[in-house]
């Protein structure tokens, strides 16, 4: 969107000035660094990290001038000490573009032209760095960027889906970090790249204090924007080890308590178990029993690239999930994962629109599972091991499981209603009040029959599915956006419905078939009526609001 011709030239105010020096002593063990008061939500302008455009571009405008230098290294010393042509890699120097510079004393101008260029792109990412602004008002994020062609990007603070800090390994050793609002819809995420690590913390702060209801306060922050370093380089130094080695959630946002932390073991194992692994090892077994019966040995040595690329990708995996947590915050749940380059995303309350818990075939002798969730955003970043940010517990025991459902679903999995999860996720038949399909449905559900079905609690509709890959699905009421029946002509033959509960697009969809006709339309009335009354009475969406 263009910027309004009236709109005056805004002033902006850097995002971070230094502070008062840190009087921590040196001695001391790594800690979280302490979180920066800013003032950036003060519906003010303010520039993004000063090293932004060395994160963004500069870097590889400086390995593509290192890859110039090392090929053209031969060339330079041929020209400054006399070398033979046969000893330059390429041969002919005549034909050359240093030679016919050499030849012809361009060698000024092509140093200017080479300097002149440089300065441009320099230019460039300074004017880039000082166009790109942002403003928090206590409606909206707003993000201004673009030197030729401006763009202006919005997101509205009551739909905001979540705040992701992404810290890249190379940014995370200057104290940088990328901070990204995922909004509702698709492509419509507001990054801020980048930020100082200290300053995007506190900013996410202000945002989801605003996106809860709360006012802001009226005194202003103190230290705005500052991170000083007590002891000049050392105390930089000092403090960029203490970031690396501080653990991800600091117990002032988060309870150790209410900490849940995957196993590196358990990591490894269903890493080794997942169906990447099985494929692997199928390619592997296939090759060298085709090697060994035709004796061509050509075929293993062609496929063993491709053999690296995947066992570099489950070794990938494992590295973004170590460190991998999940917490309560008082705005949220907060995801974080990551070894050198590490991520971390909160989640408000609201959310979640759908939850499944699935427990693929492989995994069942380790009683180990999987949990998922519907948003109704799409994140740039990736989660741990790759996967899509819907990707919540990648791998847990039944512990893991109950403490992940209590902190994304805290209405729904009361201590009052985990026996009833805890029957979707490892029962069957309709013990503790579930509504299984009846037998006849036996045709269609050989052998899932006795665990198909569904029970409505007061705050959420439960299915259950499959009895070789299990899963349970929970749609909170209030996140309901409608339900359907859906009869085939098979279905109608058995006298059978298949019912359809519909939240935001995401990997999970809710539906359950092969259930009794009168059951179907009775879950449909019920769900109905139920999710009405529930969106009616529902405030999560502003958790803080008095």
């Amino acid at each position: 969107m263009s910027d309004p011709q009236s709109t005056p030239e805004p002033v902006a105010q850097p995002a971070g000035e230094p502070a008062a020096p840190s009087t921590a002593p040196p001695t001391a063990p790594p800690t979280a660094p302490p979180a920066a008061r800013t003032d950036f939500a003060d519906g003010e302008w303010h520039r993004l990290h000063p090293a932004t455009p060395l994160f963004r571009g500069g870097l590889a405008v400086l390995a593509i001038l290192g890859v110039l230098i090392v090929n053209l290294r031969d060339r330079v010393l041929a020209l400054f000490f006399g070398a033979d042509d046969d000893s330059v890699p390429g041969g002919d120097l005549e034909s050359d573009a240093i030679d016919f510079i050499v030849r012809e004393n361009l060698v000024l101008v092509a140093l200017a032209a080479g300097v002149g260029v440089l300065l441009l792109v320099v230019l460039g990412f300074w004017l880039s760095w000082r166009v790109h602004m942002f403003r928090i008002t206590d409606e909206v994020v707003e993000v201004r960027s673009g030197i030729l062609f401006r763009t202006n990007r919005k997101a509205r603070l009551d739909r905001i889906q979540g705040i992701n800090i992404a810290r890249p390994f190379v940014p995370r050793l200057f104290g940088a970090a990328k901070l990204e609002i995922t909004v509702a819809g698709n492509d419509a995420s507001v990054p801020l790249a980048y930020l100082r690590g200290t300053d995007a913390d506190a900013l996410r702060r202000d945002i989801l204090l605003l996106a809860s209801g709360a006012q802001r306060p009226t005194a202003p922050a103190e230290g705005a924007g500052g991170d000083g370093f007590a002891g000049g380089v050392s105390g930089m130094l000092e403090q960029r080890a203490a970031e690396l080695l501080a653990p991800e959630l600091d117990v002032e946002v988060a309870a150790p308590e209410s900490v849940v932390r995957m196993n590196p073991g358990r990591l490894i194992g269903s890493t080794l178990l997942s169906d990447t692994m099985i494929v692997l090892v199928a390619i592997l077994v296939t090759i060298v029993v085709t090697s060994v019966t035709t004796g061509e040995l050509a075929l293993l040595f062609a496929m063993f690239p491709g053999l690296i690329g995947l066992g570099g990708f489950l070794v990938t995996r494992i590295t973004r999930s170590l460190r991998y947590s999940i917490a309560a915050t008082p705005d949220g749940v907060r995801v974080g994962f990551g070894l050198l380059s590490t991520t971390n995303e909160t989640l408000p309350p609201g959310r979640i629109h759908s939850v499944k818990v699935s427990q693929p075939l492989l995994w069942r002798p380790a009683g180990w599972w999987q949990i998922a969730v519907n948003r109704a955003s799409r994140s740039s970043q990736n989660g741990a091991a790759g996967q899509q940010q819907t990707t919540i517990l990648p791998v847990g025991n039944l512990d893991d499981v109950r403490a992940v459902l209590r902190l994304l679903l805290p209405d729904v999995a009361t201590d009052e209603a985990m026996p009833v999860l805890e029957q979707g996720i490892l029962g069957r038949d309709a013990e503790g009040g579930w509504t299984v399909s009846p037998p006849r449905a036996r045709a269609l559900r050989w052998f899932s029959r006795r665990r198909n079905g569904f029970l409505l609690s007061p705050t959420a509709v439960l299915l259950r599915r499959g009895a070789i890959w299990r899963s349970l699905t929970v749609v909170p009421l209030s996140r309901t956006q409608s339900v359907a029946v859906v009869q085939g002509p098979l279905l109608r033959a058995l006298r059978l419905g298949e019912v359809h509960v519909h939240t935001v697009f995401g990997p999970i969809v809710p539906q359950l078939g092969a259930l009794d006709r009168t059951d179907a339309l009775r879950l449909f009335d019920d769900v109905a009526a139920a999710s009405v009354s529930a969106a009616r009475t529902d405030t999560s969406h502003r958790w803080r609001q008095a």
